[in-house]
């Protein structure tokens, strides 16, 4: 069989699962699981047998005309180089985990079904991005991704939290997808076709006359799906969707996407400094602020998806510099370290039993309850922190040296000034990242809070997946900068001697200055008494966590409980705390100038509707039906009525006739 006919497969069996899963469904419940499993099983093998094939060499084209429209041709094509191969293998091995962990996690959800299926369909159309190489065919991917976390954010649509992030996430994207649509309609009319390797080949060419205002379209659409500010507001609500649903989103698909997306096409980019000037003011943005928000969150999964946003800007930070092979870099090694935190809460909010979906400030002896979330969490976070030799210390290094390159001038694919920009934030972000880390591991597994019933033993199927996400966590980055730099363009992305002490640095400040104030604030500070969290029965994780949301408590900071006053976030944060936990209010900002003016402009136009419009249609109406009232009124019916009618109007008549005889 042909790498070509291996690669179609590798979308199209996940598709072909999650209709089989849809129409199956009521009929037999029984083959559900193997449908959700196997076929995204076995496309990730054959990405693998792809990805060996490609071998990171020359990429693989292929294309054939979908139908003829008279001007930009449309073409079902594939473009498979070494990026897309790596990134492909990983969507498969997340996407996989994530279904074998949600048969344990969903064991009693009712609409189990139908998750399993979007979770297959939402599979599929990322490996359709992945392996597009024409961009309307890679847009079909793109919206299909859209339409799926719409419906899977909102799993628990019983729940106002569920619908209302649903429908924000959907927004959210699509109000960068706007811009993003223009765009590539935009590129294709002055490259004159859809075709990825059409579209560089004229950008290499000088034949796109406006690069700015098309780069600066599709990063707009970039921000949206990525998470990138100003558009990354609808990441952290989305953890009202199943934790599962969240690891798949930000380990290997949607916010993944808009990242690959600029890889891809790179160098239309590079062709504008403007365009690569604001791509680093945005990560830098991004990366500085997601970090400091992270620090200030008490629920588990909000500081993780803060935690996604942040290394989402080390990745455009990369692509700000000009080296894509550091950002996907990056996107691997993150891809494996995220799924298995993600994963590792469902397990602490399934052990922890608590209200507020997984508040951290609530849990309590946890270390030796989930020996398996304790252990491979904590090689997550140590990847996340960037301590060497985890995965993530050689792919952020990466990042790091790639920003360092451009700033001493041994590079001149993007502005010293976006190289400064990137390698200050990064430093920045990477001492956050590491004091946030910290305090995650210390409140969730060494933690006052209260204590809550033990709900017994996780499935097996929860806890194997995440030893199996804690081997790539501990050896992808070495291996992958030692063994396959030509899958990277054939770059070098080694650790920098300058960078990697830096990085490294200040890393173990933010950790230790945590870990410090955490032990004197804990020796000093009396915890407040919290308020009794009721026992569940036994269930499946996912219960537990849809109970959490249906009977939700404000979040912390909210007057929910009382904060702990060992929490180094606090402490550490001061008065910025307070605003660091609400994203800086930036929801508020948005609702203040933008969703305000919006429903009282619609106020107007509903008033304007009923009383103006609405005013002249009635009047319009109106006088006839008076006149028809008047006439049926003379329609009594009565022959002697209407003789004398006939007889008076003679008589008139009459008289008038007279009258104007005698006049003339």
């Amino acid at each position: 069989m042909t790498t070509t006919t291996l690669a179609v497969l590798v979308p199209l069996l996940p598709f072909l699962g999650a209709i089989a899963g849809l129409l199956l469904g009521r009929t037999a419940p029984g083959f559900i699981r193997p449908l959700a499993v196997l076929p995204t099983l076995t496309a990730l093998a054959l990405a693998a047998v792809v990805a060996a094939r490609q071998g990171g060499g020359r990429a693989l084209d292929a294309a054939t005309e979908l139908t003829p429209t008279g001007s930009v041709p449309i073409e079902l094509a594939l473009r498979i180089d070494g990026f897309a191969a790596l990134t492909a293998v990983v969507v498969g091995v997340v996407a996989t985990c994530v279904q074998i962990y949600s048969t344990g996690y969903l064991r009693d959800d009712p609409r189990y079904p139908s998750y399993a299926a979007l979770v297959s369909l939402f599979t599929s159309a990322m490996f359709l991005v992945v392996y597009s190489g024409d961009l309307m065919v890679l847009l079909v991917g793109w919206e299909v991704m859209g339409i799926c976390s719409y419906f899977l954010v909102g799993h628990y649509w019983g729940t106002p939290q569920a619908r209302a992030a649903s429908l924000k996430a959907f927004l959210v994207t699509k109000l960068g997808d706007v811009p993003f649509l223009i765009g590539l309609f935009a590129l294709a009319g002055e490259a004159g076709s859809f075709r990825i390797t059409h579209v560089l080949d004229a950008v290499a060419n000088g034949g796109i006359e406006h690069p700015t205002l098309i780069a600066l379209l599709l990063l707009a659409g970039v921000a949206g799906k990525s998470a990138q500010f100003p558009l990354h507001t609808w990441l952290p609500d989305a953890m009202a969707g199943p934790t599962p649903v969240s690891a798949l989103i930000h380990a290997a698909t949607m916010v993944a996407a808009g990242v690959y997306f600029v890889a891809r096409l790179l160098p239309l980019f590079q062709a504008s400094q403007a365009a690569m000037t604001v791509l680093a003011i945005m990560a830098a943005v991004t990366m500085t602020g997601s970090a400091l928000a992270a620090l200030a969150q008490d629920d588990i999964k909000r500081v993780l998806a803060y935690s996604t946003i942040g290394q989402l800007g080390y990745m455009t930070g990369a692509l700000a510099v000009g080296e894509r092979g550091a950002a996907v870099f990056h996107l691997l090694s993150h891809g494996a370290f995220k799924a298995l935190l993600f994963l590792a809460a469902g397990v602490l909010i399934h052990a922890a039993g608590t209200n507020s979906l997984a508040a951290m400030s609530r849990m309590s002896h946890l270390r030796n309850r989930v020996p398996d979330a304790y252990w491979t969490m904590t090689v997550a976070l140590l990847a996340l922190a960037a301590i060497p030799p985890f995965s993530g210390f050689f792919s952020k290094e990466a990042v790091l040296g790639a920003a360092e390159h451009v700033v001493t001038g041994h590079t001149g694919q993007a502005p010293a000034a976006a190289g400064w920009t990137v390698l200050l934030a990064g430093l920045a972000t990477a001492l956050l990242t590491a004091a946030y880390a910290v305090r995650l591991w210390l409140l969730a597994f060494h933690g006052h809070g209260t204590e809550t019933p033990d709900h017994g033993r996780q499935p097996r199927a929860m806890t194997a997946v995440l030893w199996v996400l804690a081997l790539p966590s501990l050896t992808l980055g070495a291996l992958t900068f030692r063994a396959l730099p030509d899958w990277f363009d054939g770059h070098d992305l080694a650790p920098t001697l300058t960078t990697s002490m830096l990085g490294t640095g200040v890393a173990l400040v933010g950790g230790i200055i945590t870990y410090t104030t955490w032990r004197h604030a804990t020796a000093h500070a009396a915890r407040p008494p919290l308020g009794a969290v009721a026992a569940r029965p036994e269930a499946g994780a996912g219960k537990v966590e849809a109970e959490a949301i249906a009977t939700h408590e404000p979040a912390y900071g909210d007057v929910a409980y009382a904060p702990d006053p060992a929490d180094p976030g606090r402490l550490l944060l001061g008065p910025l705390h307070r605003h660091a936990a609400a994203g800086f209010h930036l929801d508020a900002l948005y609702t203040t100038f933008f969703v305000r003016p919006v429903q009282a402009a619609a106020g107007l136009v509903r008033f304007l509707d009923r009383e103006v419009v609405d005013t002249y249609v009635r009047g319009v109406g109106t006088l006839p039906r008076w006149l028809g009232i008047a006439v049926r009124r003379a329609q009594t019916g009565n022959l002697q009525t209407y003789v004398s009618a006939l007889l008076a109007g003679t008589v008139v008549l009459a008289v008038a006739v007279v009258l104007a005889a005698t006049g003339a």
